[in-house]
């Protein structure tokens, strides 16, 4: 799926964390969301490996990368500690410096990042997601139904694993093939790539992980940055589906200009998997954005 990229695997404070790399230019690191790996990108990765030097990484718990024991603080899963992952493996590659594109769960961690390394992040561009405490304290029935896994996963070890463990397909149908857009945007070799991934019994435990740092030590992440009013002060770019649950329950830009001072974007005909279901526009919509 990534012709002419190679392994740009690293280890960081024990845990390894798998990527791959491809092209030439300004660096560029691309984050999946749940419950995919760094193969959501296959579509649109080597378009933009004509004009950036392309990273494309699994977050701890996720793909190919470590999935530690989650602490009891659920710290080690927390968006900071997956944000400073990222930034380490930036380093590993000589970056110091890079845009990202992050998707769903990557980009609570890609956020996460402008505000604790923004020094580091040039340009973010975030794909289906509002920040984490809006969604969280601005949940109703219509959010709960359609992100059901929000409350799942955050129960205590080892209920959801279990569950998830019992049959990681009919899990994967039922999150990314629930979606408005069904198992369409899904090629053969990407499906199977995330059923791969998420037939690991470690997986379970990673992704549960992620989300319960997210009702956990991540809130407390947030609401101290606002207390601070510390923003996100890099130019970035909001995209959203409008099929998707983001553009039918918030009101993503008002809620990223609580974060952010120099955010603009807007929602995309197509549902939450912007890179598999309208990679053309996806492209239309970033590469100006990353060359302004």
């Amino acid at each position: 799926m990534f012709a002419g990229f190679t392994d740009a695997s690293t280890q960081v404070d024990g845990i390894h964390l798998h990527a791959i790399r491809g092209g030439a230019g300004p660096a560029l690191l691309l984050l999946h969301g749940h419950p995919q790996t760094h193969a959501i990108w296959h579509k649109v990765a080597p378009r933009l490996a004509q004009d950036f030097t392309v990273i494309a990484a699994d977050l701890r718990g996720y793909g190919d990368s470590g999935k530690p024991q989650g602490a009891p603080d659920h710290s080690n899963y927390s968006k900071r500690r997956m944000a400073e992952d990222q930034v380490a493996l930036m380093r590993a590659h000589g970056f110091e410096q890079f845009a990202v594109i992050a998707h769903d769960r990557g980009g609570r961690v890609a956020a996460r990042m402008a505000l604790d390394h923004p020094q580091a992040v040039t340009k973010l561009v975030t794909l289906d997601v509002a920040p984490t405490l809006a969604m969280y304290e601005q949940t109703s029935f219509a959010f709960a139904r359609a992100y059901w896994h929000w409350f799942f996963l955050v129960r205590p070890a080892p209920f959801p694993e279990t569950l998830i463990n019992a049959d990681p397909d009919l899990y994967l149908k039922q999150t990314i093939g629930a979606r408005s857009a069904g198992l369409a945007p899904f090629t053969e070799a990407a499906y199977a790539e995330y059923l791969r991934c998420l037939s690991d019994p470690a997986t379970a435990h990673g992704i549960c992980e992620d989300y319960r740092a997210s009702v956990t030590i991540d809130l407390e992440h947030d609401r101290e940055s606002l207390a601070e009013a510390r923003k996100i002060d890099c130019e970035f770019l909001a995209l959203w589906g409008a099929q998707g649950v983001i553009e039918q329950c918030f009101e993503p830009l008002v809620e990223w200009r609580r974060w952010a001072t120099r955010v603009s974007g807007e929602a995309l005909p197509c549902g939450h998997y912007i890179p598999e279901e309208a990679p053309e526009l996806l492209l239309d919509r970033v590469l100006p954005f990353l060359h302004s």
